[in-house]
């Protein structure tokens, strides 16, 4: 048995980009909108190229099951999409909102320390919501879309 290839999308430096977003959403009250914006673009991108990969890696190893490659291109993507871009950024901008709007009643601190302290919280909490995230959209993913698969597959893991 030779030693699986290393996935460029899960196993690589590659696999930060989808952290992209948390990022700007962090960074949201010290930088231009449009900036946030983009980390949206690296993480769909880095989301897209994952699901691609999958899809071609199915067509390889199923050249005779287009089904199959369907099925690995669509949740690849449904479950980046989910857990890595949307959840963990409406969580990161949330928490971010919150911390801003409480140092602001709660203490006397200047604006640009209120905006830096929210952002290293945001960053800070990057790394303890991903694998809640993760495991809550798996459940999510194997309770519905998975079922309408009829095979169970082995769900993609974090980022």
């Amino acid at each position: 048995m030779g030693q699986e290839e290393p996935d460029l999308y899960r196993d690589t430096w590659v696999r930060y980009l989808g952290y992209a977003n948390e990022v700007g959403e962090s960074f949201r009250s010290l930088v231009p909108v449009p900036v946030v914006w983009a980390s949206y673009g690296v993480a769909t991108a880095y989301v897209t190229a994952d699901a691609i990969d999958k899809g071609r890696k199915a067509a390889t190893a199923h050249p005779q099951d287009p089904t199959r490659v369907g099925v690995a291109v669509v949740d690849t993507f449904v479950w980046q999409s989910l857990a890595s871009v949307a959840i963990p950024g409406f969580t990161i901008n949330r928490l971010c909102a919150a911390s801003l709007a409480l140092l602001g009643s709660l203490t006397r601190w200047p604006l640009p320390v209120r905006r830096w302290t929210t952002t290293a919280l945001g960053l800070a909490a990057i790394p303890l919501i991903i694998t809640p995230i993760d495991r809550t959209v798996d459940f999510l993913m194997d309770s519905s879309l998975r079922k309408l698969y009829g095979t169970p597959g082995e769900p993609p893991t974090s980022h």
